[in-house]
């Protein structure tokens, strides 16, 4: 993995541009926005809807696993002191964790199918 000299990102050897001078150790973003390089001769680039798609597309995917972490601890912290709603809360989170793995693994294929459609 190297490190682009221009933004400092690490990226793999695949996501640089080839040449040497000002084209050594640059990364295909940096390599478009300096002018190295047309859009047209980098494929691996991410345009900006791509990059927002695959973003979209892995918060989709995992969200559920954050919402059961804030959601579990905003119930053991604050949740447990309302006397009505605490068993209901309960029950809510007992099945959301029961059903967020089955989800996961049921959107597998789904998710890799859209994932290798938004990879250039």
């Amino acid at each position: 993995m190297a490190t682009c000299r221009y933004c400092r990102g690490v990226y793999p050897q695949d996501q640089f541009i080839r040449g040497n001078g000002p084209r050594y150790l640059v990364c295909v973003r940096c390599g478009v926005e300096q002018g190295f390089v047309t859009p047209d001769e980098v494929p691996q680039l991410y345009s900006d809807e791509i990059t927002r798609a695959r973003t979209s597309l892995f918060a989709r995917r995992y969200g559920i696993w954050a919402t059961l972490i804030v959601a579990w601890s905003a119930w053991l912290t604050i949740g447990q002191g309302i006397t009505f709603w605490t068993p209901a809360i309960l029950v809510a989170l007992i099945l959301l964790t029961v059903l967020a793995p089955i989800r996961h693994i049921l959107g597998a294929a789904r998710f890799k199918a859209e994932l290798r459609r938004l990879t250039p």
